[in-house]
């Protein structure tokens, strides 16, 4: 008689436990993605320091949908530009700029 009841061992409910494990793992990921700074959902402005003080130094940018990524090089105060002023620090630590006169624009009064 053995035979006639039902058993415990429903196959159908290890499939029911797997779908339920699918559903936290993604649950799980979701929650990743939405606390990384540089998630595609966010609508702020980010920058990202990854491995700050190091060779591999990388600056990862967020402005809106666009992304920048700036990596440090050999090159230290190199670029490209033109002089824009003097400063000076005084002795009580404080600091001031005082612009140079462009050739091309009058000196502001």
């Amino acid at each position: 008689m053995r035979f006639l009841e039902p058993e415990d061992d429903d196959p159908i409910l290890s499939v029911v436990n797997l779908i339920d494990l699918f559903l936290v793992v993604i649950g799980i990921l979701m929650i990743v993605i939405l606390q990384n700074p540089l998630n595609p959902f966010a609508a702020q402005n980010v920058t990202v320091v990854e491995n700050p003080g190091t060779e591999e130094m990388r600056i990862t940018v967020k402005e809106g949908q666009e992304l920048r990524r700036y990596e440090a090089s050999e090159g230290i105060g190199e670029g490209q530009g033109i002089r824009a002023g003097i400063t000076y620090r005084l002795d009580d630590g404080r600091m001031i700029y005082v612009p140079e006169d462009q050739p091309d624009q009058p000196p502001d009064l």
